[in-house]
């Protein structure tokens, strides 16, 4: 089970600080800097989320290829946005982590949301203020898109990840559950004759 998390960026909950994303941060991690996805990051990112399935121990629904994910952060009608962690050595630059994002619609706030699908760091790195650097740089692009509220999800059983986000000012909402149509079952939904659809 999933359970969502929240950050508002209404002005009556507390929020992340708005800053330009590339206003470099005195305090942040002297390992890592992020850079916006470009095609040249593709495999690393199919590398990472490969990496996230196994962590999630769900390996046998990804079904992500560098073709899929090409077209659909850089192809004719992107989808998603992508930015990549990597270590600030010189040599053997390594991609340690990645945020996987994109846009969703509050009808009650009347405005655009941020949505974080993704967010993942190898696991030698974590602790070390990766994700930290991912989701500040997420918060600060929804406060410059004007965005009503930056939110993902998290695995029920990941108590850890649950505290981090919590600690960074994130709600947990216990009421919601994630709803899921896929593989037959949407084919047979798109199959019913109740309503034409048209295009």
């Amino acid at each position: 089970m999933l359970s969502g998390c929240s950050v508002s960026a209404t002005g009556k909950q507390r929020g992340p600080v708005c800053a330009p994303i590339g206003v470099e941060v005195d305090k942040r991690p002297p390992g890592f800097e992020l850079h916006r996805a470009t095609l040249a990051d593709v495999p690393h990112l199919v590398e990472l989320i490969r990496a996230l399935a196994e962590f999630e121990h769900l390996t046998h629904v990804l079904e992500c290829s560098e073709k899929r994910l090409g077209d659909a952060l850089f192809g004719a009608k992107p989808a998603v946005e992508a930015i990549v962690a990597w270590t600030r050595a010189s040599s053997l630059r390594t991609a340690v982590g990645f945020a996987l994002y994109f846009h969703n619609y509050s009808t009650f706030l009347g405005r655009k949301g941020l949505y974080l699908e993704d967010l993942y760091v190898r696991p030698e790195y974590r602790g070390q203020g990766c994700g930290t650097m991912l989701l500040t740089a997420l918060a600060r692009i929804a406060c410059e898109r004007d965005c009503g509220r930056f939110e993902w999800s998290v695995l029920d059983w990941n108590t850890s990840a649950q505290r981090f986000y919590q600690g960074l000012g994130a709600t947990i909402l216990p009421d919601w559950r994630i709803v899921r149509v896929t593989g037959d079952a949407l084919e047979r939904l798109a199959a019913r004759s109740e309503v034409r659809s048209e295009r």
